[in-house]
């Protein structure tokens, strides 16, 4: 099965791997099937992560294969990776494992609260304010976004429509004058560089649009660093507060947060680490966010993912209007750059594997890398987050899930 999951790491594109593999010695696998929480209600109980797969098995007849589904995130030599944790329900069953540890250091299990680094996950709470924001007349879709941000970008530029930065086929042209990433040991040198919105902004500005705003499809993390301060122009908030007043709040997503410029993950967390050409490996848990402001920051865990998820794809957040774009991809005309079929919504990625169509969004940021899927009628849902150690690897372990969950 060819792997759809497509993402991109929110400071530059492509990346070179890290040398070798990671072995997490003897790592004990934890999983349940039980209660998942809902939108705007409580989390599994903590005892959850502690219940043996076998002995729910034997209670609870189940159309989950959960053997397969532990086996599926347990294998953390495919890719490389210190950690996984996996939320499903699919036809009413619900199910969380577990596998590796959140501190090498310290061995700790992994818990759902715990918190974690969910990269352009990001991109869906801005989109769905900014829906939000179209439902009340506030923000014209259509419009070109130098009626809100003036001034910001070149005049040709300025005739981007918020759709089209919504979706993806902004035209935007690739970055320059951003630091070199391309090995581990970069990554480690500019972990604390400082960017403004605005200075992020200006690196896209020195070349000419790549192609007509809207005949193409190219996934670009700075389109929602656009979308963001769009937010802040109508609304007179940080569009952090925004999306916490609008759907952090509502939702009861205590653990979610848009940490700004701090490097921490305070409380529990799992630690994120890169290998680096020697084969060391670091904890890369701590860095300035600054640079993915906007896209790419959000901080969060498994269990808020999906209460989000669910209150996204059931008019939790939306109505049925708003809803409609998050599940409409550009017409057959607009292709990808590769020539395949657009897959981006207003919002959303859609990805059909073996004949199951998922929409949702991946994340994912230095040391982690994060999945939250749904089919559109809720029958198959999951939240996928681990803690991959090479700076760029294959989907193994995500197509594994999907296999499990489609066959």
């Amino acid at each position: 099965m060819a792997s759809q999951w497509i993402s991109r790491r929110s400071v530059v594109g492509g990346t070179v791997a890290g040398a070798a593999a990671v072995a997490v010695g003897s790592t004990a696998a934890r999983a349940a099937v039980g209660a998942a929480p809902r939108a705007g209600g409580r989390p599994a109980p903590a005892a959850d992560a502690a219940r043996p797969v076998a002995a729910d098995a034997a209670r609870r007849p189940s159309s989950l294969d959960t053997r397969a589904l532990q086996a599926a995130i347990s294998d953390l030599s495919h890719p490389p990776a210190t950690a996984a944790q996996l939320r499903v329900v699919r036809d009413g069953q619900r199910w969380y494992g577990t596998a590796g540890v959140a501190d090498l250091a310290n061995g700790r299990a992994v818990r759902p609260g715990d918190r974690l680094r969910a990269g352009s996950i990001t991109k869906a709470f801005v989109a769905t304010v900014i829906l939000q924001l179209w439902v009340e007349g506030r923000v014209d879709l259509e419009a070109p976004i130098g009626r809100y941000l003036p001034g910001l970008l070149p005049a040709g530029f300025a005739r981007i429509t918020v759709t089209q930065l919504l979706n993806h086929t902004s035209g935007l042209p690739d970055h320059q004058g951003i630091p070199d990433d391309s090995t581990p040991e970069a990554v480690l040198r500019h972990r604390f560089d400082q960017w403004t919105p605005e200075q992020w902004v200006r690196t896209v500005t020195h070349a000419p649009l790549k192609f007509a705003p809207g005949t193409k499809q190219e996934y670009r993390g700075i389109t929602y660093v656009l979308l963001a301060l769009i937010i802040e122009e109508v609304t007179g908030q940080r569009y952090g507060d925004a999306i916490r007043s609008r759907v952090l709040r509502p939702l009861g997503l205590t653990r979610t947060l848009l940490p700004g410029n701090d490097p921490r993950l305070h409380g529990p967390h799992i630690h994120g680490y890169l290998r680096m050409t020697d084969g060391s490996l670091e904890d890369v848990t701590v860095y300035n966010p600054s640079s993915s402001w906007g896209e790419g920051e959000i901080v969060s865990t498994v269990d808020d993912l999906f209460r989000f998820q669910q209150a996204l794809f059931s008019d939790g957040l939306l109505p049925p209007e708003a809803m409609e774009k998050l599940f409409t991809v550009p017409p057959d005309s607009v292709r990808m750059l590769d020539g395949s079929p657009a897959r981006y919504s207003l919002g959303l990625q859609k990805a059909t594997v073996n004949g199951v169509t998922f929409w949702g969004k991946t994340g994912e940021t230095y040391g982690y890398r994060t999945r939250v899927f749904s089919t559109r009628d809720r029958r198959t849902q999951f939240v996928l987050s681990y803690t991959p150690t090479p700076l760029s690897s294959n989907e193994h372990m995500t197509d594994r899930v999907v296999s499990v969950l489609t066959s």
